[in-house]
């Protein structure tokens, strides 16, 4: 965190251009720490911090309206597309290792839990979450899970159109890179659940309140809520779509009142020598007509789509 902050402070102090020029696409800043003794409890002593295209992502930030304390956020816990907003990579090497990161904008919402979730690929051949998994706290389901549970997304004829048309292009997109093995996150938010939560927060809230002595907590100045709440009061289930740009509500005759929050994830594999080879194996283990994952980028954006459709009743 300390690596972003140092940049975004830098670039605070460098002059908006008119226009991206071809060299900033290639650019990165490089700075390194040694003897570093101030909040040495929280931080390694020597480390070198690298940031990719910074004027790149400083403009793409800009163009989504993420300002710097909404970016810091996002860091720090973790359209027109359902492809990932890439907001900044970094490379941070401590005692010679080497880890990279790329920041996105969060598909969930800051106001709205999200109860259950699943990555699904348009597979089924060992696609169900392990043992392990399922004891999380909010595990991530997947696609024979989906299916199991006899999940569907229940949004009305015109979200359908629109989400399925924005997902045609964007898989679309990804196959003429020859990238496969994305997956579309799901996650959904129980409107009644989370009313019924709040009824009993703030039943509880009441009576803390009655044995207390008094004293007023305020919200710490630094939140980053204090920036990202709306500018309106929402009801139980209300979204600001600037905001929560993934979000989707479910139609009125839908079983259970759902918000759904819906995108495309993990763009980033190509189709080369080692997915290839993984796919021989597959193909000899299960069988030539078995629906494993790794397949060629043509194929996976097919079937991936098909997938999807059918979960949209």
């Amino acid at each position: 965190m300390w690596g972003v902050n140092h940049s975004i402070n830098e670039l605070s102090h460098v002059q908006i251009p008119i226009m991206l020029m071809p060299d900033d696409f290639k650019a990165y800043s490089k700075i390194k720490v040694d003897n570093h003794l101030f909040n040495k409890e929280n931080m390694p002593s020597h480390f070198k911090f690298k940031e990719y295209c910074p004027l790149v992502f400083r403009n793409l930030r800009e163009r989504f309206s993420i300002d710097d304390q909404d970016f810091q956020y996002i860091v720090e816990c973790h359209g027109t597309t359902l492809l990932p907003q890439f907001l900044g990579m970094y490379r941070l090497t401590v005692d010679g290792d080497e880890t990279y990161m790329i920041v996105t904008r969060n598909v969930f919402s800051h106001r709205l839990s999200v109860y259950k979730k699943y990555d699904l690929k348009g597979s089924t051949v060992a696609r169900e979450a392990s043992d392990k998994e399922k004891a999380k706290e909010l595990p991530t389901y997947k696609d024979n899970d989906f299916i199991n549970d006899g999940q569907k997304i229940y949004i009305d004829e015109e979200n359908k159109k629109i989400f399925l048309e924005k997902l045609r292009k964007d898989v679309e997109f990804l196959a003429t890179l020859k990238l496969m093995d994305y997956s579309l996150l799901v996650g959904i938010h129980d409107v009644e659940r989370a009313e019924q939560e709040e009824v009993e927060s703030e039943d509880n809230e009441g009576d803390e309140e009655g044995e207390s002595d008094g004293g007023i907590v305020g919200t710490p100045p630094d939140s980053p809520s204090n920036t990202l709440d709306s500018t309106k009061p929402l009801s139980p289930g209300d979204f600001d779509p600037t905001i929560d740009v993934y979000a989707i509500k479910s139609h009125d005759n839908s079983p259970r009142k759902e918000v759904y929050f819906m995108a495309v994830i993990d763009i980033l594999q190509h189709y080369d020598a080692k997915k290839k080879a993984a796919h021989a194996a597959k193909t000899v283990k299960h069988g030539a007509g078995a629906e494993i994952s790794t397949v060629n980028p043509e194929q996976y954006s097919k079937r991936f789509f098909e997938f999807i459709t059918t979960i949209l009743p």
